[in-house]
C-alpha cells in the first residue's frame, strides 16, 4: 500500500502563546463549544485531498461517501471506485475516510497535539472532504470532538444537547435528527478549530469547493461496555467449584422465601468477583489499547535479533513510534504494567522509566538512544518485534 504525500514537511502543529490549555480544561472542556481561531502558530493541511481520495480506493480503508439531493440522503461505503469520483455531481457529497492517522505520518502528528488530554481518550483522526454544501446532516455524537478545518470553509450550526431519548429520522444507517434549531452559527477558515462536547447538535456544510476537515474524536466507553467486557474478562478467570453455600442455615419458615441473608451472602460473590480494582486496571489497559485495526500491525519484514537491534541503533537508524499502535501504562509503585495494542508488559527498574517516557514521545520523534541499558535493549526490541515501533532512516 503506497504512503500518501504530505502537503507540505510534516508540523509540530504548536498551539499559539494565547491557548490556555489549563483554563481550556477548567472553562470549557465537555462544558460548552467553543471556536479556536488560527489555534496553530502556522498551520499547514497535512494532506492532499487527492491522496484522501485514493485512500478512499483501498479495500483495507474504511471509507464512506454521504450524498444529499431532493430524494433525500444517501450513504455509500468502501472502497470507492476511482471512476466514481469522476461521476460525482459537483455539489452535496461528502467523503469520509476513517484512521487517517494510521497510514500518514503527518495526520498523525495532528493528533498528538491534543496530548494534554489522556493519550487513552484519543481516538484516531476521521478526515473527510466534501464539495460545495456538502455535509452529512445535522447529527450529534455521543464523545467530544474536535473539528479542524484544514482547506476551505466550512459552516458549522450547533444546536442543543441531545442524548439517548432524543428522536432521530428513520434513515437505516445515517443518525440524523429531524428537527434542528440552531443556536450558534459559525464558518471555520483553514487552521480553526471547532470543539464540541458529547451530545450537541451540529450541522456542517462546505462553503465552496475542496473544503477538508480534520475530526480528532475522543473516545467515551459507555458503562454498559465496561461492565459487558469487565464481566467477561471476569468469567474467564472464574474456576467452576466457587459456588453458592448456605453458611449456618436455620430452619425455613416458608420455603418460598428467598431471603435477606442469602440475596447478601448472592451479591457479595457478584461484588467480590467485580472489585479487584488492580486486576480491573490490568484489564482496562489492555481494553484501552486493543486496536481498532489489528492488521495494520504486521510484523516486520526482515527478523531480527538482539545483537543485529543494537547494531542498527549503534549507526544511527531512528527508532519511533508506529502511528497505528496503542500504548499507555498503570503505575504500580516503582514498577509499571505497560499496555502495548491489548498485551500486558510488567517493566522493572530501568525498563520501567524508559516506558514511562516512551508513552510520553508523539509519532517522528526518536524514542532510543544507541547505547541503552540492557533492559530497556530488551523491552525495546520486543516492541519492535510487535511493531509498535519501526526504524526510520536516520537524519
Amino acid at each position: 500500500m503506497r504512503t500518501p504525500r504530505p502537503v507540505a514537511p510534516p508540523s509540530d502543529f504548536l498551539w499559539r502563546e494565547n491557548f490556555d490549555t489549563q483554563a481550556f480544561l477548567a472553562r470549557v472542556w465537555q462544558r460548552r463549544p467553543v471556536v479556536i481561531r488560527q489555534a496553530w502558530q502556522a498551520w499547514r493541511n497535512p494532506l492532499a485531498p487527492d491522496d484522501l481520495a485514493g485512500l478512499a480506493c483501498q479495500s483495507e480503508v474504511e471509507s464512506r461517501l454521504v450524498l444529499h439531493n431532493k430524494r433525500g440522503w444517501g450513504l455509500e461505503h468502501g472502497p470507492i471506485p476511482a471512476v466514481r469520483f469522476a461521476h460525482l455531481p459537483k455539489t452535496n457529497w461528502t467523503l469520509l475516510v476513517q484512521a487517517v492517522c494510521h497510514y500518514v505520518p503527518a495526520v498523525a502528528q495532528l493528533r498528538d497535539a491534543f496530548r494534554f488530554l489522556p493519550a487513552w481518550r484519543i481516538d484516531d483522526v476521521m478526515v473527510s472532504y466534501a464539495a460545495d454544501g456538502g455535509g452529512v446532516g445535522p447529527h450529534f455524537d455521543h464523545y467530544d470532538v474536535f473539528l479542524v478545518q484544514g482547506l476551505g470553509q466550512r459552516r458549522w450550526q450547533i444546536g442543543p444537547r441531545c442524548d439517548s431519548n432524543t428522536a432521530l429520522l428513520g434513515h437505516e444507517e445515517l443518525r440524523l435528527l429531524p428537527g434542528f434549531t440552531v443556536q450558534h452559527d459559525y464558518v471555520l477558515d483553514p487552521g480553526d478549530i471547532l470543539y464540541l462536547p458529547a451530545g450537541f447538535a451540529h450541522h456542517g456544510t462546505a462553503s465552496g469547493d475542496d473544503c477538508m476537515t480534520y475530526s480528532i474524536g475522543f473516545r467515551a466507553p459507555s458503562r454498559a461496555d465496561l461492565l459487558g467486557h469487565w464481566v467477561d474478562a471476569v468469567i474467564d478467570g472464574l474456576n467452576e467449584d466457587d459456588r453458592y453455600s448456605d453458611g449456618a442455615l436455620p430452619p425455613q419458615t416458608n420455603s418460598g422465601e428467598i431471603d435477606a441473608t442469602a440475596l447478601t451472602r448472592l451479591f457479595d460473590m457478584v461484588r467480590g468477583a467485580l472489585s479487584d480494582t488492580d486486576a480491573f486496571a490490568i484489564w482496562f489497559g489492555r481494553f484501552a489499547t486493543t486496536p481498532k485495526y489489528p492488521e495494520l500491525l504486521t510484523v516486520p519484514r526482515r527478523a531480527l535479533g538482539a545483537d543485529g537491534f543494537a547494531a542498527r541503533l549503534a549507526h544511527g537508524a531512528r527508532l519511533q513510534r508506529e502511528p497505528a499502535s496503542r500504548l499507555a501504562f498503570v503505575r504500580h509503585g516503582r514498577s509499571v504494567t505497560l499496555f502495548v495494542d491489548g498485551d500486558a508488559i510488567k517493566c522493572h527498574g530501568a525498563a520501567a522509566r524508559w516506558a514511562v517516557s516512551l508513552c510520553a514521545h508523539t509519532v517522528g520523534q526518536n524514542v532510543l538512544t544507541a547505547r541503552p541499558a540492557s533492559a530497556v535493549l530488551e523491552l525495546a526490541l520486543d516492541l519492535y518485534q510487535r511493531r509498535a515501533l519501526v526504524f526510520v532512516r536516520g537524519r
